[in-house]
């Protein structure tokens, strides 16, 4: 049996290998990735660097631009496959919440001001549409499968309470903030939950004005810290904590001034600094003296804090999960790496 196994087996490797480059050849040049076998076109990543950095002219074959469009995409691919899952579970958002949320998002525009937007973003209505679908279906599977699994009990906020107790004694009036920040520069110690990170002075204000226009358009403030923000608070939703009046004094004048000129609940204009381009929010006022733990504000930060280092923790581990069990090709990673031999 051996003698003929051997001689059939060239022909296998043969019609393998022909398989194989059959496949390919009949990859549309239009797909720049694929999970599960469903397409991630180039024109999805144009339209997705489009809203991310409109009326920027990035330069094709730019080492910047290639590593814009490969973080990209890979949120592309990462999106597709909770998509799927959402699909899977049957959590796909329905027609009536996608148009509530359409004439949401449209209701703070013109008619010429939403026209212009979608030419920014490279996006027809119904591709729009399908943006809100997708996001919706994504934030379902999201409160399904993380945020109904998070419970902090009453022993959980008195044990943070009683381990911090410290923090909550303010020895003067503070404030308590939160930022989101993109800097010109990368930082490899730095991460957020869509690895989404700006290249050059010009990629991250385009990117802050993005996050701008999306709060503007109502998404919360922690969860586009969480996906975007570039510093170390990104993993509390940009929280920063309280933070002393005395501290704002090293701040800038401008700085200082806007902070505490804020209401609770404000979010400030982009402000450019040494780090990059900042978004602030003044969460609360704190008069100086001990917080106890029977304050319900007390209560409701800690619950607030816990619930996000959990929604965090859950989530990375999430996307790793569903990463390894999703069969992706990355077309355009494969063209990147195939083009070293021709340099």
């Amino acid at each position: 049996m051996r003698p003929a196994i051997s001689r059939v087996r060239p022909h296998i490797v043969l019609f393998a290998l022909l398989s194989l480059a059959a496949c390919r050849s009949a990859v549309s040049t239009n797909v720049a990735a694929a999970v599960n076998g469903r397409p991630v076109t180039y024109s999805d990543l144009d339209r997705a660097i489009a809203a991310q950095f409109p009326n920027s002219n990035l330069k094709p074959n730019d080492d910047q631009t290639i590593q814009l469009r490969l973080d990209t995409l890979r949120a592309l691919i990462d999106n597709e496959i909770m998509l799927q899952r959402a699909e899977k579970e049957g959590l796909l958002a329905a027609d009536g919440d996608v148009e509530a949320k359409f004439n949401e998002l449209k209701a703070g525009y013109t008619e010429e001001q939403f026209q212009k937007l979608l030419s920014q973003r490279k996006m027809s209505v119904a591709d729009f549409k399908a943006q809100i679908r997708r996001d919706l279906s994504v934030q379902k599977l999201f409160n399904k499968e993380i945020g109904s699994h998070i419970s902090i009990s009453d022993a959980d906020v008195a044990a943070f309470y009683n381990s911090n107790k410290a923090t909550f004694n303010l020895s003067e009036n503070q404030v308590r903030l939160a930022q989101i920040l993109v800097t010109p520069t990368p930082d490899a110690n730095v991460h957020n939950l869509k690895n989404d990170k700006a290249q050059s002075d010009q990629q991250a204000r385009n990117k802050i004005q993005m996050i701008e226009l999306r709060l503007r358009q109502g998404e919360d403030f922690g969860a586009l810290a969480q996906n975007y923000s570039e510093d170390a608070s990104a993993a509390n939703g940009g929280d920063l904590g309280f933070v002393p009046e005395s501290t704002l004094d090293k701040a800038n004048p401008e700085l200082r001034k806007l902070i505490l000129d804020m209401t609770p609940g404000q979010v400030s204009q982009m402000i450019h600094t040494a780090e990059g381009y900042r978004l602030i929010k003044l969460i609360s006022r704190e008069p100086a003296g001990q917080r106890e733990l029977s304050d319900p504000r007390v209560q409701e930060n800690i619950r607030r804090e816990l619930f996000q280092r959990k929604d965090q923790l859950l989530r990375s581990a999430f996307y790793e999960v569903a990463r390894s069990e999703a069969k992706v090709s990355n077309y355009y990673a494969e063209s990147v790496l195939a083009s070293r031999d021709k340099k």
